[in-house]
C-alpha cells in the first residue's frame, strides 16, 4: 500500500485501479481452456489471444466499477484495511472513472465480436452476460457483492464461463474434460474473494455489504476457504481416472505445501495481516492453473 498518495502519478493511479494482483484470475481460465484445446487439436491462436484480452478487459472494467460503487456507497474509505482504492484516495474523479469503465467495456465488446463470429449466438450470450455481471457485481438495484452472491458470481464466471467459453470459441463444442477442469479454476479464484471478504468482515458489516462472510460469520468463511482448497485437489483425481490417465495431471500437487500454509494463515491472521494471505492466494491460483495446463499438455 502506498504511504503517500500524493506521490502517485495519474498513470500509476490507473494501474492501481486495475488491481494487477487480481488479473491472474482473468488469465487462468483462458490458459486452462486453451491448453485443453491444444490437447484436443482444435487450437485457434487468434481466438485464444482475443479471449485473453477480453477476459482481462472485463476483469479490469469490473475492478473499476467495484472501485466506483464501493466509494459511492461509502464502503471504501481512506483508512480501509485493504489496499488503496483510487476514488477513496482522491487519485481520480468519478467522471474519469465512468469514462474509463465505458472505454474498457466498450473495447471488450468490440473485440468480442470476433469471438461471436467464430462461436455464434452462444458466445454473444456469454459475452453480454459477462459484461452485465461485471456491472451488477457492485452496481445496479441488487448488487451481487452486497447480497451474498459475489462468491457464486466469481465461481461461475471465472470457472465455468471463462474456461469453457475459451475452449468453445476454438472447438465449437463442450467436453466433459473442460467442464471438470473449470471447477478448480473457479474454486481457487473464488478463494481470493473469500480472503478479501473475511478480512473486511467488520468494515462490510458496518457499510451494509452483506457478503457470505458477514451473513454467516468468520468460521463459515474459513471453512469455505478450506473446502474450496480440498475441491481443487480432489478434481485432479476425477480428471485422472475419467479422462486422462497420466500422472502429469497431478502436477498441481506441487502447490499443496502453499495451500497448507495459506490455510494456517487464514486461521491465525486478522485485519491487514491478511493482505499477504490475499496476495499468496492469488499466486496459488495462478501457479495451480499453469501446472494444471502443463499437465494436460504433457
Amino acid at each position: 500500500m502506498y504511504q503517500n498518495v500524493k506521490e502517485i502519478s495519474k498513470f500509476e493511479s490507473w494501474i492501481l485501479a486495475s488491481r494487477p494482483k487480481t488479473l491472474p484470475a482473468a488469465v487462468m481460465p483462458v490458459f486452462v481452456g486453451t491448453s485443453i484445446a491444444i490437447y484436443d487439436n482444435v487450437f485457434v491462436p487468434t481466438a485464444a489471444i482475443i479471449a485473453l484480452v477480453c477476459s482481462l478487459l472485463i476483469q479490469i472494467g469490473t475492478n473499476f466499477i467495484n472501485d466506483l460503487f464501493d466509494y459511492l456507497k461509502g464502503t471504501d474509505k481512506k483508512d480501509r484495511v485493504g489496499p488503496t482504492r483510487v476514488l477513496a484516495a482522491g487519485l481520480v474523479s468519478i467522471k474519469e472513472m465512468k469514462l474509463w469503465i465505458n472505454i474498457v467495456f466498450g473495447t471488450a465488446f468490440i473485440l468480442g465480436l470476433y469471438l461471436v463470429y467464430l462461436g455464434g449466438l452462444f458466445v454473444l450470450l456469454i459475452g453480454i452476460l459477462s459484461l452485465l455481471a461485471g456491472y451488477a457485481y457492485t452496481a445496479g438495484p441488487y448488487p451481487l457483492a452486497y447480497n451474498g452472491l459475489g462468491d457464486i458470481f466469481v465461481f461461475i464466471f471465472f470457472g465455468f464461463v471463462g474456461t469453457i467459453g475459451t475452449y468453445y470459441v476454438q472447438a465449437n463444442e463442450i467436453t466433459m474434460l473442460v467442464f471438470w477442469s473449470s471447477i478448480p479454476v473457479g474454486a481457487l479464484v473464488t478463494n481470493i474473494l473469500v480472503v478479501n471478504n473475511y478480512r473486511d468482515i467488520e468494515e462490510d458489516r458496518i457499510a451494509g455489504k452483506r457478503t457470505l462472510a458477514v451473513k454467516f460469520g468468520s468460521k463459515f468463511a474459513r471453512l469455505q476457504y478450506v473446502l474450496f482448497m480440498i475441491l481443487s485437489y480432489t478434481i485432479l483425481i476425477v480428471v485422472y481416472f475419467t479422462y486422462k490417465q497420466s500422472l502429469f495431471v497431478f502436477l498441481p500437487l506441487i502447490t499443496l505445501p502453499l495451500s497448507i500454509k495459506l490455510i494456517r494463515m487464514i486461521y491465525r491472521l486478522t485485519g491487514k495481516e491478511l493482505n499477504k494471505t490475499l496476495e499468496l492466494t492469488a499466486k496459488l491460483s495462478a501457479i495451480y492453473g499453469i501446472l494444471f495446463a502443463v499437465g494436460i499438455l504433457l
